[in-house]
C-alpha cells in the first residue's frame, strides 16, 4: 500500500485529497500546516509528501527541507496557485520532484505521484545506494553506518539471522565505497569441501594436485582492487582458517603448488548466521581470525524487530513481482497487513518476500484478503512452554529440538536452518549425526 502525507491549511482541500487517495488504495496522513506536517512525518515517515506552497506558519519549502533532513529520499510534490509559480520553480531547483498549479484534477496528481515514485524507486536501485527497504530507525541507522564504513578499507563482519539481508549489506558496502568500479566477488564457504575451498580462495598452479591441468587464480586475486564477499564464514574448517588469517594480515596469497606469493588489494566482507564468539569458546573457530575479521561488526535486525517496515516491504515486493504493465493491480487489505505485522517471521525478509510472491499468484481479485494468510500455509505463532526434565543431556535436547523443528516445517531443511539460526549444512550434518530418517526430512 502506497503512503502519502498531504499538507494544506484549507480543510476542504485536505479532505478532498485524502478521500481521493484513500479511494485509490493509499494510506494517507494529513496536516494543516508546516509544524504539524513535520511532527506527523517524524512519527510516521512515508515515501511521498504532497504539500501546499503557502501556509500561515511557513511554506512548502520548509516542509520539504524538514522531511528531507529526516529522510533524504522522500519525494515531494508542490501544489501552488498560478501567482506562486516562480516560488514553485525555485522549489524545483532546490530538489522538489514536481509541482502542479491549482485547480488540479486528482488524475493529474495521481499520475504525478506515480511518476515521481517510479523515479524514486529507480534512484534507490541505482549503483551506490541501498537495497534495504524500510523507514524504521533500525534500518536507517544500519544503512548510514554501512555508508560511513564503506568510505574506509577496513574488513567487515556481519552476524545476523538467515533471510535478513546479509548479502544486500555486503553489496551496499561495496557499491558505496571507492572500490565500486572494481569487482565484487562472492564465495559461499559452505558450498565447497575443504580442499576445493582452499583452491577456490587462493588459486593453484598446473600440477598442484590431480586434475589441475591448468593454473587458476583464486577469488582473492580476482577480487583485487575490489571486495571479496565470504558468505557463511562460520562453516570454514579449522585447518583452513590459519591460511585465511595470513592473507588478511599480509594481503598476499600463495597459490597451491606455487613458490611465490601474490600481492592482493582486497576488502573482505564476511557474513554468518552463527555466533562466532560462541564458536570460539567451543574451539570451533580460531580466536585470532575472529578478532581479525571483527574490525567493524555489523548486526542486521530480524524482521520481528522492525515490523513497522512490513507494509513498505510488501509494497516493494508487489512492484517487483507484479505481472506485466497493464495487468490487474493487486493490493493487500488492511486486515492482511495487520496479520503480517503480528507474525514472527522466523525466515525474516526472505520469508516475507516468498509470501508476497505466492499471494500474488493465489489472489483472485484486486485486493488480497486475510484468507491468504492461511492459504499459503504460514503457521500461526503458538506460544508454548518447553518442558525439560532435570538431568537431560544437551545432546538429547539438541536432537529433540532439531526433530521438532523439522516436523514443524514439514521436513523443509532450509526453513528449519533459518528458524534454528544455523546453516543448512549444519542441519544436514546433525540429521546424519543423530540418525534421523533422511528421507523423512529430505
Amino acid at each position: 500500500m502506497s503512503q502519502v502525507l498531504v499538507v494544506d491549511d484549507e480543510a476542504a482541500m485536505r479532505a478532498a485529497l485524502e478521500a481521493n487517495f484513500r479511494r485509490h488504495g493509499w494510506k494517507v496522513t494529513t496536516a494543516g500546516g508546516t509544524s504539524e506536517a513535520l511532527a506527523r512525518f517524524r512519527s510516521a515517515p512515508c515515501p511521498l509528501v504532497v504539500t501546499d506552497m503557502r501556509m500561515p506558519d511557513g511554506d512548502g519549502l520548509r516542509v520539504m527541507q524538514g522531511v528531507r533532513a529526516f529522510k533524504p529520499e522522500t519525494a515531494v510534490i508542490f501544489l501552488t496557485a498560478f501567482a506562486n509559480v516562480p516560488e514553485a520553480v525555485k522549489a524545483m531547483k532546490e530538489g522538489a520532484c514536481d509541482y502542479l498549479v491549482k485547480p488540479i484534477s486528482f488524475d493529474q496528481l495521481k499520475e504525478a505521484a506515480q511518476r515521481v515514485l517510479g523515479r524514486q524507486l529507480h534512484r534507490e536501485l541505482a549503483p551506490g545506494t541501498a537495497d534495504f527497504v524500510g523507514s524504521s530507525p533500525a534500518l536507517r541507522q544500519l544503512v548510514e553506518r554501512a555508508r560511513q564504513v564503506a568510505r574506509t578499507d577496513v574488513d567487515v563482519l556481519v552476524q545476523a539471522e538467515s533471510g535478513t539481508g546479509k548479502e544486500l549489506l555486503a553489496r551496499l558496502i561495496h557499491r558505496a565505497s571507492p572500490r565500486r568500479d572494481r569487482p565484487l566477488v562472492a564465495v559461499n564457504c559452505a558450498a565447497f569441501p575443504e580442499t576445493l575451498l582452499e583452491s577456490e580462495l587462493f588459486g593453484h598452479v598446473r600440477g598442484a594436485f590431480t586434475g589441475a591441468v591448468t593454473s587458476k587464480p583464486g577469488k582473492f586475486e580476482l577480487a583485487s582492487g575490489g571486495t571479496l564477499f565470504l558468505d557463511e564464514i562460520g562453516e570454514m574448517s579449522l585447518s583452513l582458517q590459519p591460511k585465511l588469517l595470513r592473507v588478511l594480515q599480509e594481503r598476499e596469497v600463495d597459490r597451491l603448488g606455487d613458490t611465490r606469493s601474490v600481492r592482493v588489494d582486497v576488502r573482505v566482507v564476511a557474513t554468518t548466521n552463527r555466533n562466532l564468539g560462541a564458536l570460539v569458546e567451543e574451539g570451533k573457530f580460531r580466536a585470532d581470525l575472529y578478532y581479525r575479521l571483527n574490525v567493524i561488526p555489523f548486526s542486521i535486525p530480524p524482521l520481528r524487530e522492525h515490523r513497522e517496515d512490513i507494509p513498505e516491504l510488501v509494497e516493494h515486493f508487489i512492484r517487483k513481482y507484479s505481472p506485466a504493465p497493464g495487468a490487474r493491480e493487486v493490493h493487500f487489505s488492511a486486515e492482511l497487513l495487520a496479520r503480517l505485522q503480528e507474525y514472527h517471521w522466523p525466515g525474516n525478509v526472505r520469508e516475507l518476500e516468498n509470501f508476497v510472491r505466492r499471494a500474488l499468484v493465489l489472489s483472485y481479485g484486486p485486493v488480497a484478503g486475510v484468507e491468504l494468510f492461511q492459504e499459503v500455509e504460514i503457521p500461526e505463532e503458538t506460544p508454548h512452554e518447553a518442558v525439560v526434565e532435570a538431568g537431560t543431556s544437551l545432546r538429547e535436547l539438541e536432537r529433540a529440538l532439531l526433530e521438532r523443528t523439522l516436523e514443524a516445517t514439514g521436513g523443509n531443511r532450509t526453513r528449519a536452518a533459518g528458524m534454528l539460526g544455523v546453516s543448512l549444512r549444519t542441519v544436514r550434518n546433525k540429521i546424519r549425526e543423530y540418525g534421523l530418517p533422511p528421507r523423512r526430512f529430505a
